[in-house]
Parts: C-alpha cells; sequence; structure tokens
C-alpha cells in the first residue's frame, strides 16, 4: 500500500522504521510546507515525489493512504482533504481538536467509502489486547491511576524564553493533547465515558498547560488521571480492583502488565512484542483498508469521538 507522509519530525521517522516491517507498506510521497525540508527527508528514505501542494499529493495517483503527523490543530482540515479525495488517512493522535471536527471526519469518510483512524499505538499493542480479554480477574474494578509525567526537553527552552511548537495552543498542543491523551484512551477502550468529569491544569504563560490531572466517576469506581511535561515520574500506573491490581510498565507503550492477587499470587499478561509497537497501528489500518472498512474494530470511531471529549 503506498503511503503519502504528512509530518518530517521525530514521530514520522519512528512510523517509517516500524512500518518498514510490514510487507504491504512503501512510501509514494512526501508533503512538506517548504521544498528543501521536504527534499531533505525524502533523501532519507529514497522518497521519489516531494509535494509542497497537499491536493497536488492527493490527487496525483502515487499514493493511497496518508500518515499524518503534522501539527495537533492541521489534522481534521488534512484529514478531510484526504478523505475527499479518496485518500484513507491515518491520523496521529489526538486526531483533533474538537467533538464538531470528529463528527465532519466521521461523516466524510462514511459519504466517501474511506478508512479514516487515529493512530493510537498504545490500545493496539499485544499486550493491551490481552489485558482487555483478562480485566476482570481482579473482580469489581475500583479505581484506574493512570499517568503519564516526562520532563519536556523543550520546557527548558521555555524557561529560556523560547517557545516551541509544544507549548503553542494555537496548534493544539499542551500536556493533555500531548499525553494525557494516553491516559484516556485505555480507559474509554476498558469501562467506555465517565458519568461525570472533574479536571485541574497548570497553565503556562502561553496558555498551554504544563501539568494537569482528572477524575472521571463511574457508577462503582473512579479513574484518577495526571499527566506533565514539567515533571517527571517513574512509577506504573495501576487498575485496582476488589481481588487485586493490574500493574501497568508504561501507559503509553505497555509491554509488561501483570496481575498482582491479594493471596500473593501474581499472572503474567505480557505479550512479547515482535515488532515496534507503532508497527501495530500500522497493520491494523492497513487490514481496515483492505476489508473496505470504514473504521477499526478496536480504534474505533465512537472512541476517539468520546476521547475528544475529554481532551476539550
Amino acid at each position: 500500500m503506498k503511503f503519502g507522509i504528512i509530518g518530517t519530525n521525530w514521530i514520522t521517522d519512528r512510523f517509517i522504521k516500524a512500518a518498514k516491517e510490514h510487507p504491504e507498506f512503501t512510501i509514494g510521497a512526501v508533503y512538506s510546507r517548504t521544498l528543501q525540508t521536504g527534499k531533505a527527508f525524502a533523501s532519507t528514505y529514497n522518497i521519489t515525489n516531494v509535494y509542497t501542494d497537499m491536493s497536488e499529493m492527493f490527487s496525483s495517483g502515487e499514493i493511497e493512504a496518508v500518515y499524518i503527523a503534522s501539527p495537533n490543530a492541521l489534522h481534521a482540515e488534512q484529514s478531510l482533504i484526504a478523505i475527499e479525495h479518496g485518500i484513507h488517512v491515518l491520523c496521529e493522535k489526538p486526531a483533533v481538536t474538537s467533538v464538531e471536527e470528529m463528527d465532519q471526519l466521521i461523516e466524510a469518510s462514511r459519504a466517501h467509502n474511506i478508512t479514516y483512524m487515529e493512530a493510537m499505538k498504545s490500545t493496539l499493542v499485544p499486550s493491551f489486547l490481552n489485558l482487555k480479554k483478562n480485566i476482570d480477574k481482579i473482580g469489581p474494578i475500583r479505581r484506574f491511576v493512570f499517568h503519564y509525567n516526562q520532563y519536556s526537553s523543550r520546557y527548558d527552552k521555555y524557561k529560556d524564553g523560547i517557545v516551541e511548537n509544544a507549548f503553542k495552543p494555537e496548534l493544539g498542543n499542551g500536556a493533555k493533547m500531548d499525553l494525557g491523551v494516553y491516559c484516556i484512551a485505555p480507559i474509554i477502550h476498558l469501562v467506555g465515558a465517565p458519568e461525570s468529569v472533574m479536571t485541574n491544569r497548570f497553565l503556562l504563560s502561553t496558555g498551554a498547560d504544563g501539568q494537569g490531572s482528572m477524575i472521571l466517576t463511574y457508577p462503582r469506581m473512579e479513574a484518577v488521571i495526571m499527566y506533565s511535561k514539567i515533571s517527571d515520574s517513574f512509577m506504573p500506573s495501576e487498575i485496582q480492583g476488589e481481588n487485586g491490581l493490574i500493574e501497568i510498565d508504561r501507559i503509553s507503550d505497555p509491554k509488561k502488565i501483570t496481575i498482582k492477587y491479594r493471596n500473593g499470587q501474581t499472572e503474567d499478561l505480557s505479550v512479547a512484542h515482535d515488532f515496534d509497537s507503532m508497527y501495530y497501528e500500522i497493520a491494523e489500518f492497513i487490514d481496515c483498508v483492505k476489508k473496505g472498512q470504514h473504521e477499526s474494530a478496536i480504534n474505533t470511531h465512537a472512541i476517539s469521538r468520546e476521547v475528544t471529549k475529554l481532551l476539550m
């Protein structure tokens, strides 16, 4: 499947490295706002076709699908243009910056018979899928404690007076959009939408959130979420139940998952990852396109919509 690439940053480098493991993945073209940047990126990956006009790339016949890893605020517009040109879309998380944008893209994907999927890798890896199958073993769930706190090197620059994209809210960036989403999405996958939400956040001078926390309330449990780009934490995340707890090594990239029962026994739910975590989102997306599906049966449109509501 020939992909177009939008976005020439580190996440795109990782995506391409993982995607090359898939036998059906090829790159047909790359888009960049400047020809110089596009050509530099293309030379790294032996990409022949470089475009500075997005519609021209989508109309070229050189690609069937597109991976979008541009600033968050551009995702919806670029995804819609692709869909209207008959191009299948795999869009980096968060896929949109409003529920209205998500609704527009869901409708467009159905109207044009196009696959549209948010690239939330962590909910597609083997260990997380096995967790979903075994979560009932800890009995009634009482609390989720999920966190993603990672001090950003861009915060050092911010303190020196240099504001990069990571702390520009006009680009749809900030701690909740960039990191908190990794905590929110798996909870929606596991137990659905909450009844109510309490939110706290610490805003930087740019208006972007540097860190924050949320409490999602359910009828018989709660989910506590913490995220930060201005401090670190290396503790695992937990799902606490009446019969034990499930410990997750890293909620953004879950590989080691262990049940610790109240009686002292443990059970390893980890499943070997034969590929980089991003491979599994690529494989899921390609499979959806081949089957003619508008959406993934795992990273569904409905889940992406619920996650978007909690990001606002």
